[in-house]
């Protein structure tokens, strides 16, 4: 039942867009949350029967609710992400605001100088970035440095330290560098007009730049300076390189971000890149941890305005794989096909590699949220109540129908348990039937454990389809462990999953780690029961070598091996040493067959 503070505090919420926030009774923030109806979202934390855990645990916690009204849903969104960075609620998905990402700046000087840093000054400056790796911004500045010669000095260039002569030009200018601004060898608008090529070259604009220096060219080449003109042919041919590596879709696609997102159990993932004359100029991936179930729209949403506010964008138009409400007067284009499509592409392909590297760290750093992430990923994929900490495989080998055996393998947290793993003779079967064996060893393993009291798995895994899957079926119903215990059925040939009672199989992505542990459990079950089939034949084989030779039965060929190891040793061994094990009569008669 509503508590009545609680009651008489949601009654008091308008049905406007705005930004809620929920208090514990200690005063300390819970929770940050926007709404397009203030009212319907609030409530419907209190008359929902919530599935998700953390969600009741909250709800149980809220004592105080408080809001903030605004003017539209896109204005809810900003003030949410102010106010979880500012407050880090417990309950809120995690959004690391990270400050010392690189920026190229544009010193608010006379011969402005071009130069890499961490650190935004307000002193009029020029900043382009933030970039996510120094190795980006370093070589736009080679390129830039290999085009322009920029002074790299400190000096107070002023017209009257200029004029006073008290500047001399360093090796910079000697080796071609710099034009020598400091001792008036250069003017100030020659100098200006460059930094504006190079405003261009950073925002990924290439075109003026490799006109100016066409120009340059043919006037140099017409007034015969061709040494001249070669080096400028030079530079083209750098820029035009380097605008063929990064044009990675049409040049007319300018000023624009793409966002895409991909999530599991955990965590989402989302991967921005922005557009600029066709160029990729910024790729940034953010991981999101989930709190409480959130949704891809939800993580998007918060996303989208995180990376835009970090990265100081301005663009107009965003590219997004579905429709989600964010600023106003922002255009938003879902591709469905062309250049546009491939660059969302590109952007999911972004995010899922980020997405695999982190899962290869988190496997050595953190090998328990690796394994909590896999069996909540197995528990979604297949459907389960519980996760499946505990599975079991069985299979079966007869070949042609001689020494039918079965193998269960067990894996713990998606790992082989190699301790527990089991083989079974079959026992009541004649002849290869597949499905009465399945049947057979699913009874005594499962019989077993009860008797023994010993735990049993959340999941069992039957090599093969709707056949084998009924037969073990049958075993579990007589043991009344039907619906106690997961189970389903692997067919080889398209890798279909089969669920009892349910026709339909089920395809997981080739990819999917579920699958890929699923495979596992299969090929590692058919390996450990092939290699007892191979012992059982090639033991039954030496009997038969043995038990051929008059007078010697099963008995003596057993006792025979269990002393000497191998039928090679009993034939090189003496009649002595033959006669100590089966008496003189049985040794004189082997020693006979095999001499």
């Amino acid at each position: 039942m509503l508590n009545s503070a609680i009651e008489i505090q949601i009654s008091a919420l308008p049905h406007n867009p705005g930004v809620y926030q929920f208090f514990d009774e200690n005063g300390k923030i819970l929770y940050v949350g926007k709404a397009k109806d203030l009212k319907k979202r609030v409530s419907s934390y209190f008359v929902k029967n919530h599935e998700y855990g953390k969600t009741r645990v909250m709800v149980k916690k809220i004592r105080t609710i408080r809001h903030i009204v605004v003017a539209t849903e896109s204005d809810a969104l900003l003030l949410e992400n102010n106010l979880i960075k500012e407050h880090q609620p417990r309950y809120n998905v995690l959004l690391k605001d990270d400050k010392s990402y690189p920026w190229i700046c544009i010193k608010n000087e006379r011969f402005p100088r071009v130069f890499p840093t961490r650190k935004l000054i307000k002193d009029g400056s020029e900043y382009y970035g933030p970039y996510t790796s120094m190795r980006t911004v370093r070589t736009l500045l080679d390129l830039v440095k290999s085009l322009y010669p920029l002074r790299t000095c400190n000096y107070d260039l002023s017209e009257e330290k200029i004029n006073a002569g008290k500047y001399k030009v360093c090796l910079e200018y000697h080796l071609g560098n710099c034009k020598g601004p400091c001792e008036g060898l250069q003017s100030a608008e020659e100098y200006h007009g460059q930094i504006t090529h190079v405003r261009d070259i950073i925002k990924g604009n290439f075109k003026s730049s490799l006109q100016h220096f066409k120009i340059q060219m043919k006037q140099k080449a017409e007034n015969m300076e061709f040494e001249e003109a070669q080096r400028i042919k030079e530079k083209i041919e750098i820029l035009e390189n380097y605008q063929v590596k990064s044009t990675v879709v049409n040049p007319k696609i300018n000023n624009v971000d793409v966002f895409t997102i991909i999530s599991d159990e955990t965590h989402g993932y989302v991967n921005f890149l922005q557009l600029s004359h066709g160029s990729i100029t910024q790729s940034h991936t953010l991981e999101i941890k989930k709190k409480l179930q959130e949704t891809d729209e939800d993580l998007l949403q918060l996303a989208i305005i995180e990376l835009r506010q970090r990265f100081n964008s301005n663009s107009r138009e965003i590219y997004l794989p579905f429709p989600v409400v964010v600023e106003e007067n922002l255009k938003i284009t879902v591709p469905k096909l062309g250049d546009k499509k491939r660059i969302m592409e590109l952007s999911e392909r972004n995010a899922r590699f980020f997405r695999q590297d982190r899962f290869k760290q988190i496997k050595v750093t953190d090998p328990d949220r690796h394994t909590k992430r896999i069996m909540a990923q197995m528990k979604a994929d297949l459907r389960l109540s519980e996760e499946p900490a505990h599975i079991e495989c069985f299979d079966n080998s007869n070949i042609q129908g001689s020494n039918p055996v079965a193998a269960c393998v067990v894996f713990r947290n998606g790992k082989p348990f190699k301790k527990d793993y089991r083989h079974f003779n079959i026992k009541t079967v004649e002849g290869p039937d597949d499905f009465a064996s399945m049947e057979e060893v699913v009874f005594r393993r499962y019989r077993r454990l009860l008797d023994e009291d010993e735990s049993l798995p959340q999941l069992i895994v039957i090599d093969g389809g709707k056949g084998q899957l009924s037969s073990a079926l049958k075993s579990l119903e007589v043991l009344g462990l039907r619906g106690k215990i997961a189970i389903i059925g692997i067919a080889k040939r398209l890798e279909e999953i089969f669920f009892p009672d349910d026709p339909i199989p089920l395809y997981l992505d080739k990819k999917s780690e579920t699958l890929k542990i699923i495979q596992q459990l299969r090929n590692e079950a058919h390996r450990f029961g092939i290699t007892h089939h191979r012992n059982r034949r090639s033991k039954s084989a030496i009997n038969s070598e043995l038990e051929g030779i008059e007078g010697i039965g099963k008995k003596t060929a057993e006792q025979l091996l269990q002393s000497f190891k191998s039928v090679k040793r009993i034939r090189e061994a003496s009649v002595e040493s033959l006669a100590e094990k089966v008496g003189l009569s049985k040794a004189k008669k082997i020693y006979d067959t095999f001499h």
